[in-house]
């Protein structure tokens, strides 16, 4: 559906969603003829001469077939628009992992070899990509009008999002939240490049070390590693293959460990504890940046087995 009437459709996600579109639009105007509800409005208004002589004011099959069928056809549109929105948080194993950071009034990224970028995101022609956000201060919303995805970003916890580019160029950056008084300078692009030369972009700009390798930093400076290490003195959960991991509580809930669980961990210690330890760890809220939870968080994805 793309052309001169649309914006180009440059990610996986986008033709699904036009193909909705589409079929919405189509619908609702079948509909709208079908029924003539402006025929019918203008001839049969109050105080019209229309002849009513006649008129069957009981005709159940009929009121039956106007009534289910457009249910059925717009559950139906329900169904597919549900699952294309699944879809955008299904997350391929290969997908190269993204850490983004917005704050007023910027975009802060950074990839897993440690490479920082502002108010740009460089990725890979057709190869997934998943985008780890959260936010420093107000709400904001990460919005690429060519790949058709848009995603809250909050403050306090983290949110995910996927996409695969299948157009290499240059695409705009929006921030779709009013989040303060320079909201409309909160702008970026995301640059796909075809992933030889992407890989040639990427080692240029390597930190040293990357940002697991100064998770690992973190995690020993921050004293974790004296603690959740499988030979420490100090009885508390092992963290090695935890993300992804069922982590039963000591209230009874259980629930699958990700990154905003480790980051609750981190800075609200006291939230979810986990069955057969006890609540002695300390909070470092106001001790950590953000970068520095997702340096860790990367960390913790590399131990995965």
């Amino acid at each position: 559906m793309s052309g001169a009437l649309m914006l180009p459709a440059a990610s996986s996600a986008a033709g699904r969603f036009d193909l909705l579109l589409l079929a919405l639009l189509v619908l609702c105007g079948l509909m709208a003829l079908a029924l003539l509800v402006l025929v019918f409005s203008i001839r049969y208004r109050a105080g019209s001469p229309a002849d009513r002589s006649g008129a069957n004011r009981q005709h159940r099959a009929l009121e039956y077939t106007w009534t289910l069928v457009p249910l059925a056809l717009f559950m139906c549109i329900y169904a597919w628009a549900a699952y294309d929105y699944a879809q955008l948080f299904r997350v391929a194993p290969e997908a190269m992992p993204v850490f983004v950071v917005a704050k007023q009034w910027m975009w802060k990224l950074e990839h897993q070899n440690g490479r920082r970028e502002i108010a740009q995101l460089h990725v890979p022609l057709g190869k997934p990509v998943r985008l780890v956000m959260t936010s420093q201060d107000v709400i904001h919303s990460f919005f690429v009008p060519a790949f058709r995805i848009k995603q809250d970003v909050l403050p306090g916890r983290y949110t995910m999002l996927s996409f695969t580019p299948t157009q290499a160029g240059r695409f705009h950056l929006f921030c779709a939240e009013y989040c303060g008084t320079e909201h409309s300078l909160m702008r970026g692009e995301i640059i796909v490049l075809p992933p030889a030369q992407f890989a040639e972009w990427l080692a240029q700009g390597a930190a040293t070390p990357g940002i697991a390798a100064r998770g690992f930093e973190l995690y020993r400076r921050y004293g974790c590693s004296g603690c959740h290490e499988p030979g420490s003195s100090v009885h508390a959960p092992d963290l090695h293959g935890l993300l992804g991991r069922t982590v039963h509580l000591q209230d009874g809930r259980t629930l699958i460990a990700d990154e905003n669980y480790v980051r609750d961990s981190i800075l609200l210690p006291d939230k979810d504890i986990v069955a057969g330890f006890k609540p002695i760890m300390p909070s470092f809220a106001g001790q950590i940046s953000e970068e520095d939870i997702m340096a860790i968080i990367a960390y913790l994805r590399e131990q995965q087995p």
